[in-house]
């Protein structure tokens, strides 16, 4: 169980897109209180691939709460989810969510509600594509609780660091973005479009795009470490 401090503040980090590179990028994982991956852990999600990842995952001992989702990439959840459960009961230090929550709280008097889930509008032939602008899509975003604090999806939501570099072309979910201004987190994090990596804020919501390997797969864009006033909703970068 996480111990806020009596300041209520919490120092996280956002990761995504590592896509089996996870290794090179655990020095520059500093530690703290909650560690997120957006997702697209692996390249093609099968079980070594998952495997791998997940000792990395559990292993990182810095952080007293780890999250992940699963990416495009990542078959196995999507296609093999009895084994991808065998494979998460043995590493027991991480949450995995698939449109579900996890709530962190103390004493019942500190609480933040957790929302993650790995779809994206139809994305080539990859895991996790619903048809973009249906209904099927729109029914898995009308699941996100009106009381999320932090949201974790894999792809962006529409207008929201969503470009690749040298297009205009927004690639987000417009569906999801419409649904963000209903729900209004106070963190959205998410990766997919490696170019948009990079932070902003709407006056509700703190988006983060935190994949750390480029449009090549180099890793060249560090983990996004923050320390997060619950109450306030203010954010300083760390690192």
């Amino acid at each position: 169980m996480l111990i806020f401090d009596k300041r209520n503040k919490m120092k996280i980090t956002f990761i995504s897109d590592t896509h089996t590179k996870h290794n090179m990028v655990s020095s520059s994982l500093s530690g703290g209180d909650l560690l997120i991956h957006a997702g697209d852990v692996s390249s093609m999600g099968h079980k070594h691939e998952l495997q791998k990842f997940l000792k990395w995952f559990n292993n990182l001992d810095n952080y007293t709460h780890k999250i992940f989702i699963a990416g495009n990439h990542d078959w196995g959840f999507q296609t093999e989810p009895e084994m991808c459960k065998e494979l998460l009961k043995v590493y027991e230090k991480v949450t995995y969510l698939q449109d579900n929550s996890e709530t962190i709280k103390d004493n019942f008097f500190n609480v933040v509600n957790i929302w993650g889930s790995p779809w994206q509008p139809e994305f080539y032939n990859w895991a996790f594509n619903l048809p973009k602008g249906g209904e099927e899509l729109k029914s898995v975003w009308d699941k996100i609780p009106t009381n999320t604090d932090i949201l974790i999806t894999h792809g962006p939501p529409y207008g929201h660091l969503d470009t690749c570099i040298g297009q205009n072309l927004n690639l987000g979910c417009e569906l999801l973005s419409n649904k963000i201004k209903t729900v209004k987190p106070k963190i959205h994090v998410f990766g997919h479009i490696h170019s948009g990596y990079g932070y902003k804020f709407d006056n509700d919501t703190h988006y983060f795009n935190s994949s750390v390997l480029n449009e090549q797969y180099n890793f060249t864009q560090k983990p996004l470490t923050v320390e997060w006033d619950m109450v306030t909703n203010k954010i300083e970068f760390l690192d």
